[in-house]
């Protein structure tokens, strides 16, 4: 089947939000950072106001802008993301919670091992605080620090950080789900506290066993969760 170049060159909303990230990349803006508004941005294009509104909608949809009524339009906090979420938000499944520990116990415990290595001092700081993470339990206060995550940033490569970061992002309903279904904060803690004692001590063997064998033991309560029969 074959397609001419109108129908498959980009709509003027595509172009329109490649345009808007460019002002967001060569501006160095980061998340959280105003951008034009609308209008200033219709006037900049030379194009109507309520077709730049439908670019940022779009932009919205992957979060890499936000809007806060009565104040603006801002970097929103997935910008840099390689991976980003599904705006029509599939509906969640035991299967679908498992593929996201499966993904997970492919690239974790790998990068665990390469954390031992790489790890610097601050890592360690950063890894003390987000492994009481662990001891909150589902549905409580919002934490800064994700230990994944931070696991993910002592192996030195942004990208790995970046990719653990979008995957968790991308699949949060999954992530939380784990969280209501993995329910034993003081296991929780121990496992990543024994994970942070390996990477401290730069075994990298230890680092990649333990973490494999944490994401296991959610695999199995995962598996064995009534939630889901």
């Amino acid at each position: 089947m074959s397609y001419s170049a109108a129908e498959v060159s980009p709509s003027l909303s595509d172009r329109l939000t490649e345009s808007i990230l460019g002002i967001i990349r060569d501006g160095g803006l980061r998340p959280g950072d105003a951008i034009p508004s609308a209008r200033e941005l219709a006037k900049r294009f030379a194009i109507t106001t309520p077709t730049v509104r439908e670019a940022l909608r779009k932009l919205e949809a992957t979060g890499a802008v936000e809007f806060r009524h009565g104040s603006g339009t801002y970097v929103g906090p997935t910008i840099n993301n390689v991976v980003l979420a599904n705006p029509h938000r599939p509906p969640i499944t035991r299967d679908s919670v498992l593929q996201l520990i499966g993904a997970r116990l492919v690239i974790e415990p790998a990068v665990a091992a390469q954390s031992a290595v790489a790890r610097r001092p601050e890592n360690l700081e950063r890894l003390e605080a987000a492994v009481t993470n662990a001891l909150v339990p589902p549905g409580g206060p919002a934490f800064a620090l994700n230990f994944h995550v931070e696991l993910a940033a002592a192996s030195g490569n942004p990208l790995l950080q970046e990719v653990l970061a979008s995957l968790l992002k991308v699949r949060v309903r999954e992530q939380q789900q784990i969280r209501a279904l993995y329910d034993n904060r003081e296991r929780d803690h121990e496992e990543h506290q024994a994970i942070v004692e390996a990477v401290r001590a730069q075994d990298a063997v230890q680092a990649e066993r333990l973490t494999r064998e944490h994401l296991d033991n959610i695999r199995q309560a995962v598996e064995s969760a009534p939630e889901f029969s």
